[in-house]
């Protein structure tokens, strides 16, 4: 089959298009799906950099969210058959035919197309893990977005509108029109070396009750200095911008504010009746229209390299697919 590999921790530059690659077996609790379009993610980048925590080493076949045709199973799979469309997550989603575990698997909503149905497990399930079980997000709160332009936080932008929240989103200038159509309050450059203070003077000196922080390095002491005393909330689900720390001494003394990680692969796997709950309330939100069919951009296979390349330089807006 035609598929994506990456042969060194070298970056995108070194994934290469290879086309005789084998089939995966699918094994208990699995199934095997035809691929229809595969999800463009940053943490690919990192992962072909080596830096993504628990990823594949070199040589590997890329990518880890696809939806497609359900064309074998392993075993028994959670209800899922034959011919059946799904989207989930695991690993070599960059290939004509991937292996996807049944747990946290969904079937594509009705009447979407396959491509449209990217994001819903990783990015909109992230966005709302963030804002409402773990963010404990109620209305009338200040929410400040990070990367509101990407996947994820276009996803958190709606989503935190629709709870009542006052959305205030950073990214790039050339990006703030989209952030302003979906619905944010107020829209800040991502670029300015003075985030922290600017969200201080937009939230009357009180700060955000909540901050989704994705972006990591300057950004996340940026969170940390941003959020509201005592009370605030920073949810941690991305580094793109590199490592940063915050110590015991710092959260007694300077920014005593709650810190929550949240990582969906480890959602899923040890808190299982939490990921359904999120599912259920996805599905609440698709059938009243809040979360609306993706319009993701679909670009070739063999476009691999260049679109994480772009995703790299932050050049993308919104969700990115690979169509194999």
């Amino acid at each position: 089959m035609r598929a994506l590999r990456q042969d060194t921790p070298r970056g995108p530059r070194d994934l290469r298009l290879v086309t005789d690659t084998r089939v995966p077996v699918p094994g208990d609790g699995e199934v095997l799906i035809r691929v229809t379009a595969a999800g463009v993610n940053y943490a690919d980048v990192m992962q072909t950099y080596g830096t993504y925590g628990g990823g594949p080493t070199p040589p590997y076949i890329a990518g880890f969210e696809a939806v497609g045709e359900v064309v074998a199973s392993g075993g028994p799979a959670a209800g899922l058959r034959i011919g059946d469309r799904v989207l989930g997550l695991g690993p070599g989603a960059f290939a004509e035919y991937m292996v996807l575990p049944s747990a946290g698997t969904l079937r594509v909503p009705a009447g979407w197309a396959d491509e449209q149905a990217l994001g819903l497990v990783l990015n909109w399930a992230t966005a709302l893990a963030a804002l409402r079980p773990l963010g404990r997000l109620t209305a009338g709160e200040t929410v400040w977005v990070q990367a509101a332009a990407g996947g994820v936080g276009q996803a958190a932008v709606r989503l935190a509108k629709h709870y009542g929240a006052r959305v205030i989103g950073s990214a790039a200038p050339r990006k703030h029109q989209v952030v302003r159509d979906l619905g944010a309050d107020l829209v800040v450059d991502s670029g300015r070396p003075d985030l922290a203070a600017e969200i201080g003077r937009l939230t009357g000196g009180e700060g955000a009750d909540l901050i989704l922080e994705s972006t990591g390095g300057a950004a996340f002491r940026a969170a940390l200095a941003a959020a509201r005393r005592v009370t605030g909330r920073v949810v941690v689900y991305g580094v793109a911008g590199g490592e940063a720390t915050v110590s015991n001494r710092e959260l007694n003394f300077d920014h005593p504010i709650h810190v929550i990680g949240l990582h969906l692969g480890i959602l899923v796997r040890h808190a299982p009746r939490l990921f359904d709950q999120l599912v259920d309330e996805l599905h609440a939100l698709i059938a009243a229209g809040v979360i609306p069919p993706g319009r993701p951009t679909v670009r070739d296979l063999a476009e691999g390299p260049r679109t994480l390349a772009a995703l790299e330089a932050r050049t993308t807006v919104g969700k990115t697919a690979l169509r194999p």
